[in-house]
């Protein structure tokens, strides 16, 4: 029998950013992933402060962007790797209301930080209005993120490749198979419906879609532009553009209907051919209130859940992830706002 810290059920950003709070603290763990293409391996990574439709911001916006390039430095000192791509959100205007509206809200003091004043015009994309630029925002290495983190945990011996069996978990002896745990953390994304302890969570699907395609003419600069979604380069040769967001189509097939909505918001700005290269979806794992929900377990007190992260998973997987150590290790009790309480009591 082993004895480990921590039994973590899952591989999405929720997983291994509370992991790398564990390696800073020297727990013993074991991550279990089933290395499935969830919702976070195929996200864009894209870190933004605002919220590009209305212009406003978000709770602990700033907070979130600081401990994020605090943790990826951290993180860079054991792979050897830096994840984050400085590579801005540049937002096309659609109209001249718009423009004003920027630069009205650009003078609040809760967004004087992140909305540039100073417009952009865009070769090679049609922007009459020109576009704002989100100050602080970056993009996220997605793959090389997934790679180097699984890389050290499997040569840590902290990965284990295999399906998590929920009837293999003796609750009274706190043991699973041969390990013995002092906590279990269930970081499952929309699997958690298969969760016999946390079903019920009030998390849904939002199935997101995102095209790999292919520019006759390659953008001359390394920036993510935004209108309607996201476009960015990711290698030589592709672009990736999304995502979109559904909560009806909820099927585990592509959606034509959300590929064209992609093609044609392209087409919008993107006055060049381009081809189609590769078509993804995934499930984001969603909350009606918009916060993360994270506690134990009413009746297992060594059972855990860090869950609905939604699009916004590298901010909340990361930032949160050190409350809910804190709240295990230290006895800090969670925020109203994201504890899993706000919905039991």
């Amino acid at each position: 029998m082993e004895n480990v810290d921590y039994i973590i059920v899952g591989d999405g950003y929720a997983s291994l950013f509370f992991a790398h709070q564990l390696i800073k603290n020297n727990k013993s763990f074991v991550v279990f992933s089933e290395e499935k293409e969830s919702a976070s391996r195929v996200s864009a990574g894209i870190i933004n402060p605002v919220v590009l439709k209305k212009f406003t911001t978000f709770w602990k916006a700033q907070e979130q962007i600081d401990f994020l390039k605090e943790t990826l430095k951290e993180i860079e000192k054991y792979t050897g790797q830096n994840y984050l791509i400085d590579a801005p959100i540049h937002r096309i205007f659609h109209d001249e209301n718009e423009q004003q509206l920027w630069l009205k809200k650009s003078s609040n003091d809760e967004l004087v930080h992140f909305l540039d004043q100073n417009f952009t015009h865009l070769d090679l994309a049609q922007n009459d209005f020109n576009s704002g630029k989100v100050n602080q925002s970056a993009r996220l290495d997605v793959k090389g993120f997934f790679v180097g983190l699984f890389d050290f945990l499997e040569n840590h011996k902290h990965l284990l490749k295999e399906k998590f069996n929920y009837s293999d978990i003796n609750t009274s002896d706190h043991t699973y198979k041969n390990y013995q745990y002092k906590n279990i953390l269930f970081c499952e994304g929309m699997g958690v419906k298969n969760n016999p302890f946390f079903s019920e969570i009030p998390v849904n699907p939002n199935k997101g879609h995102h095209i790999k395609v292919k520019l006759s003419q390659t953008l001359p600069e390394n920036i993510t532009i935004k209108k309607k979604h996201f476009l960015f380069p990711i290698d030589d040769e592709r672009y990736f553009y999304g995502g979109t967001y559904d909560r009806e189509q909820l099927h585990h097939e592509i959606d034509s209907s959300a590929v064209e909505q992609l093609t044609n918001g392209l087409k919008e700005f993107y006055p060049e051919d381009f081809s189609v290269e590769e078509v993804n979806f995934g499930f984001r794992p969603t909350v009606k209130d918009r916060r993360p929900i994270i506690g134990r377990h009413h009746k297992h007190h060594d059972m855990y859940v860090f869950n609905g992260l939604g699009a916004r998973g590298i901010l909340n997987g990361c930032y949160f992830s050190r409350s809910l150590y804190d709240y295990i290790e230290k006895g800090i009790p969670l925020h109203q706002e994201i504890a899993l309480e706000r919905f039991t009591s």
